[in-house]
């Protein structure tokens, strides 16, 4: 996975039943992808030995998706670097918009994807819009949209935050003035809003952002979290 422009650092734990297919997804930008970085927190279901097979660069160290970030940028040969969840889908262009991105020269900007859910609940398409409403208002975009950006950039604004949760949301606030949209659609998996419930998972994470922004840690925040 060497000899391009782009490194793919992707944050884990037992994340096996979706790893796969995102690795898939990635195989058509093997001439774009300097590495994909797998920043493992301790999984026991596979994951580690899946990425292996793939022939990705595994780290490992404790589990908090920021540190985990934290260590796989660090892992990381190239100067762009994006930033994914395991759970994501990307499309079969996906290669073109990082391209675009990349060679806009603009090296002070970051960029994110739009997020879709694997879902056909008409509620996932109303948590949708409100994620485009916060990212066009806010410019408030989460991990689950991805992350691209240059590592000169991301040392400018102090790195990754090494915290279990809300490391996108301080990077995006780091970041104010700084963050694009991309001409992407990154899918993400719906499983968690399915099993707690569309409206609940979703008031409880405008809850834990309204938290963590009135000063509540992040490690406080993460106790009671279930991806």
């Amino acid at each position: 996975m060497n000899g391009g422009s782009v490194a793919i650092v992707i944050p884990t734990l037992n994340a096996a039943a979706h790893l796969p297919a995102l690795l898939h997804d990635l195989e058509v930008g093997q001439p774009l992808i300097a590495a994909v970085i797998i920043s493992d927190g301790g999984s026991t279901d596979g994951t580690v030995e899946i990425a292996a097979k793939a022939g990705a660069t595994i780290v490992t160290g404790p589990p908090g998706r920021g540190g985990q970030l934290r260590r796989g940028a660090l892992a990381a040969p190239a100067g762009w670097l994006w930033l994914l969840h395991a759970d994501s889908r990307l499309p079969t262009d996906w290669p073109n918009a990082v391209k675009a991105c990349c060679s806009s020269a603009l090296l002070t900007t970051a960029w994110y994807g739009k997020l879709r859910f694997d879902s056909h609940d008409p509620r996932a398409r109303l948590l949708e819009a409100g994620v485009a409403l916060r990212c066009a208002l806010a410019r408030l975009p989460y991990g689950d949209q991805g992350l691209l950006i240059h590592r000169s950039l991301l040392e400018e604004i102090g790195g990754i935050p090494d915290l279990p949760l809300m490391e996108d949301v301080v990077l995006a606030r780091r970041l104010r003035g700084r963050l694009r949209p991309m001409n992407l659609t990154v899918t993400t998996s719906a499983a968690a809003y399915d099993r707690d419930g569309w409206l609940r998972r979703a008031v409880l994470n405008l809850w834990r952002l309204m938290q963590f922004l009135l000063g509540t840690s992040a490690i406080k925040l993460a106790k009671d979290y279930r991806r």
